[in-house]
């Protein structure tokens, strides 16, 4: 326990440990002392032995409660603390929404161990490395759904990110209702930079929203899209419902890359292909780059004095010594 406790200490002046060296100076002081003060006498009586006393014995303690009373106060004045501290970040973030595909062909297994846990994997860490912004995120299927709000609850929205899987929506890729839920969700956004992060393996087929009228609608609320078509070049394995169950077969890859370079060179984004993991974690950090935060962290240092224990330690040691010199050991002319 005692270990514990100074573990978590720290010295404002440890300087004053320093005064330790006097104590070894003190303990040979007193050697000599009492090496000079001892008398001799002769006596015929051998019965004189029980002169040793419990007294004698404890003779030391007064001067043994002295030194521990000046450790005590040694430490004191090397102001024993501990402290604690705040970090505070203030800045100007980024409002973003991930607008993220999950329709049945974000199953094929191009990526590891498909393309889904892949997209959820990078955007969980672009998350982590977004402390001042709001994010939210949007999934979309043959239709569109928040899958939460953007909020700097960062806890919540990895939650939420992780809970993501396929079959939450009907099949389809709704690219426009995807897009058109996720500027809607940065509509109110007093953000000076808003941006979506759509992420689709596909071609639109589906959803209320034409992809391009989406896209308007971004253009008018000053929303900045980047997009990312996913998928290998040519065929990917993907696991499909068959009468003798689940089957792997081969599926091509079908990725309207003009509709996406449109969206995103119109909006003021960029559009990227990721082909593999890697290339998917290389184009989140480079959106990372693109979009910095304006951030400072502060940090704020509280400390509490531990000194007094030490000090009421000192005051206690140096009235016992007084009392063992003034009754106990008590000198008589």
């Amino acid at each position: 326990m005692l270990f514990n406790y100074f573990n978590d200490i720290k010295f404002s002046q440890p300087w004053f440990f320093a005064l330790f060296a006097l104590l070894p100076v003190l303990i040979v002081w007193y050697i000599l002392k009492n090496n000079q003060q001892q008398g001799s006498f002769i006596i015929s009586d051998t019965s004189a032995k029980g002169l040793s006393s419990w007294k004698n014995s404890l003779r030391h303690l007064p001067f043994i409660l002295r030194l521990l009373a000046l450790s005590c106060i040694i430490i004191a004045l090397a102001r024993p603390q501990t402290k604690y501290e705040l970090q505070q970040t203030d800045g100007e973030g980024v409002d973003i929404v991930l607008c993220i595909d999950v329709s049945g062909s974000m199953t094929a297994q191009d990526f590891q161990p498909n393309r889904l846990e892949a997209a959820k994997a990078v955007a969980s860490d672009f998350v982590n490395r977004r402390a001042a912004d709001r994010i939210g995120v949007v999934i979309f299927a043959g239709e569109s759904f928040t899958q939460c709000p953007i909020t700097t609850d960062h806890a919540v929205l990895l939650s939420a990110i992780d809970n993501i899987h396929n079959g939450l929506l009907v099949d389809g890729t709704a690219i426009g209702s995807g897009l058109g839920t996720s500027v809607d969700r940065l509509r109110t956004s007093k953000s000076k930079s808003k941006v979506v992060i759509l992420l689709t393996d596909g071609e639109n087929n589906g959803g209320l929203i034409d992809p391009k009228t989406a896209k308007e609608i971004a253009k008018s609320f000053g929303v900045k899209v980047y997009t990312i078509g996913v998928g290998t070049d040519g065929y990917a394995p993907q696991p499909v419902n068959t009468p003798l169950g689940v089957q792997m077969q081969n599926q091509k890859v079908t990725i309207d890359e003009k509709l996406l370079q449109e969206i995103a060179g119109e909006t003021g984004g960029r559009y990227f292909r990721a082909r593999d993991n890697d290339g998917l974690v290389r184009i989140y950090n480079e959106i990372d780059k693109l979009e910095k935060s304006k951030v400072e962290i502060s940090t704020l240092t509280r400390s509490t004095e531990k000194f007094f224990p030490f000090v009421m330690a000192a005051l206690a040691l140096l009235l016992v010594e007084v009392l063992l010199r003034f009754t106990v050991f008590k000198k008589f002319p």
